[in-house]
This record gives C-alpha cells, sequence and structure tokens, in this order.
C-alpha cells in the first residue's frame, strides 16, 4: 500500500454522524459483554453465536458480519491457535482454560459498529493470561494516537513499540499477526484506508477531528506467522500458539480519542 499523497485525509464524521455510529457500536458493546458474561465450558460457538444473532436484533440492529462476503455467522468466534474469521460452530465446544476472541459487527440506520474482546473460560494458562492482558494494553497504547493532526502509520507505530514493550512488561514472547490490521468504518464495515499494526510512524492520510478507524491488535504467542484455512476464513497460528484479539471503534476528537463501542462495566 504506497502512502505517497500527502494530503489526504481520513473521512471526517460529523457530530450527529459519530453519535449514530456510536449508538451502532454500544449495540455491540452489549452484545460482546453479554456474550462474555455467558460464555462457559459445554457452551458451543454456535449457541454464542445465536444468542448475539437476538441480542443484536433486539435492539432494532443488524448483524454486520452475517452473510458479510458469504460470512455465515453474526460473530466471529475464534478459539485458542484461531487469530480471526472463526466459524461458529456446534462443533467448537469451550473447556476450561480456553481462549476465546469474539469480533461483532452490527448496523443500525445504516452505520456500522465493530469491536472485537478476548476472553478467558474460567482459568488461563498464566502465559496465555499474560498475552490476553498484553494485547488489551496495546490497543489501549495505539488509541493514544487516534488524535487530529497525526497521520494513520502513528497508530501502527504505536502497536508496534507497544508490543515490543508488552512483551517485557508481561514477560511473554509477543508476535504481531502478519498481513491483519484495523481499518475505516462508517455506512460499509470495511472502508479505507488499511491500518497496519506496525511499520513506521508519520506515513499514511492524516487524522481530522471526525476520523473514524477500527483499531484491532492482533497477537499471538510466538512469531506472528500464520495461514488461512481451507474454509477461506479461519486464520490460524502456524505454530500453534494461542492468539488473542481486542478491538474498538475510534472517533478522533479534540478532546482526544472517542470510543465508539465502550461495553458496560469497562472503562473503555
Amino acid at each position: 500500500m504506497a502512502f505517497r499523497r500527502k494530503n489526504r485525509v481520513i473521512m471526517p464524521r460529523t457530530p450527529g454522524e459519530l453519535d449514530a455510529m456510536q449508538a451502532a457500536g454500544e449495540v455491540v458493546g452489549r452484545t460482546l459483554a453479554e456474550l462474555r458474561a455467558q460464555a462457559r465450558p459445554g457452551m458451543s460457538t454456535l449457541e454464542l453465536d445465536t444468542l448475539a444473532e437476538e441480542l443484536i436484533r433486539a435492539e432494532g440492529a443488524t448483524p454486520t458480519f452475517l452473510g458479510y462476503e458469504g460470512f455465515p455467522g453474526s460473530i466471529c468466534a475464534s478459539v485458542n491457535d484461531v487469530i480471526v474469521h472463526g466459524i461458529p460452530s456446534k462443533d467448537v465446544i469451550l473447556g476450561e482454560g480456553d481462549l476465546v476472541s469474539i469480533d461483532c459487527g452490527a448496523t443500525l440506520d445504516g452505520w456500522v459498529g465493530d469491536s472485537a474482546l478476548t476472553f478467558g473460560i474460567e482459568e488461563l494458562d498464566p502465559e496465555v493470561q499474560a498475552l490476553n492482558e498484553a494485547t488489551a494494553w496495546i490497543l489501549e497504547q495505539g488509541i493514544t494516537q487516534m488524535v487530529p493532526g497525526n497521520r494513520l502509520t502513528d497508530i501502527s507505530h504505536a502497536i508496534e513499540k507497544a508490543t515490543a514493550e508488552a512483551a517485557r512488561r508481561y514477560g511473554v514472547e509477543l508476535g504481531i499477526v502478519d498481513g491483519y490490521g484495523g481499518h475505516g468504518i462508517g455506512r460499509e464495515m470495511h472502508e479505507d484506508p488499511y491500518l497496519p499494526n506496525e511499520g513506521r510512524g508519520g506515513r499514511g492520510p492524516r487524522i481530522a477531528e471526525g476520523s473514524v478507524l477500527a483499531i484491532e491488535p492482533m497477537i499471538c504467542i510466538g512469531s506472528g506467522d500464520n495461514e488461512e484455512l481451507d474454509d477461506g476464513w479461519t486464520v490460524v497460528t502456524l505454530e500453534g500458539g494461542a492468539s488473542s484479539h481486542w478491538e474498538h471503534t475510534v472517533a478522533a476528537t479534540a478532546a482526544g480519542p472517542r470510543i465508539l463501542t465502550p461495553r458496560p462495566g469497562e472503562g473503555r
């Protein structure tokens, strides 16, 4: 991807449009919080998907993921070494110690909210717990750069630096998943620009007041090398290490980053 046009700006949204995007994002936040609360050993990822669709539709929204480029679920449910795009299945049964990433989108009044979180089923292995806490922290560091006047890859560089710092801070080998990152978002789930999770800062389109991005580090134990399975969706770590995925839809404002996908009970 070339970053040669220095005058480009990530499309700004009006205050009213940001409010509408947050309304969609809050549907996603509430859905994710409820899925995390309900997940338990013996539950299938298809059961989580069914619950997610019910929750989203009950709020007058539609599941953005369902049917998107043929995807069969309302959520992506990725367990352990599955990084992203896990297809909900009656055959994937959650067990104690599993690490579960749920990515969810909802469309409300024509606007899209997109967010992801990762959690354990009961107690996690200490190394996996460290990975998950580290990834949530890395997301926070990336979000700090979502301010007017910065450039797109200032976020990328912050995520890369935070990953190296988190490996020291949490005492675990961390790899940035190669080839996947965040994106613009608005009336479509995936809009320009693509947001890499690593790279040199100071490049790419400028962030303006009202610009919105989905920021989503995907971090695994090991190198970050990955492959897509034959189903055309599921992405797994090559080394078999666990992977964590955290995401928020974030607007740049004069007062600082505004989380458009807040979750009940969380500061963010």
